[in-house]
């Protein structure tokens, strides 16, 4: 029964400290808090391209880690590339943009 408990208890211990280092933040990997963040920037620079009347009908896809915004895709102008991140860096919370965007 003794040895029971103390199996049980070094169970419980490694479980606790897996489920700690689980949620903690690495350089690769983001916290729950700041995926939410970049979640929510995601959404915000996506609104904004929609609502540019000259990105309306442009093919960006927009990424965000740790509030660096990475726009690719397919647009079909140098001056919609320079407008859409400009868009993009105009979104709070943005840190900087990284165009990966292509002229079709």
């Amino acid at each position: 029964m003794k040895q029971l408990s103390k199996y049980l208890s070094t169970l419980f211990l490694a479980v606790m400290l897996v489920s700690v280092v689980g949620c903690a933040s690495t350089s690769k990997q983001e916290g729950t808090g700041e995926y939410i963040d970049d979640s929510a920037i995601t959404t915000k620079v996506k609104a904004a391209i929609f609502n540019e009347p000259t990105l309306k009908v442009a093919e960006i896809n927009v990424e965000t880690f740790k509030g660096v915004v990475q726009l690719s895709g397919f647009v079909s102008s140098q001056t919609a590339v320079n407008k859409a991140v400009e868009v993009a860096r105009g979104v709070s919370g943005v840190k900087s943009v990284k165009n990966d965007m292509r002229i079709k």
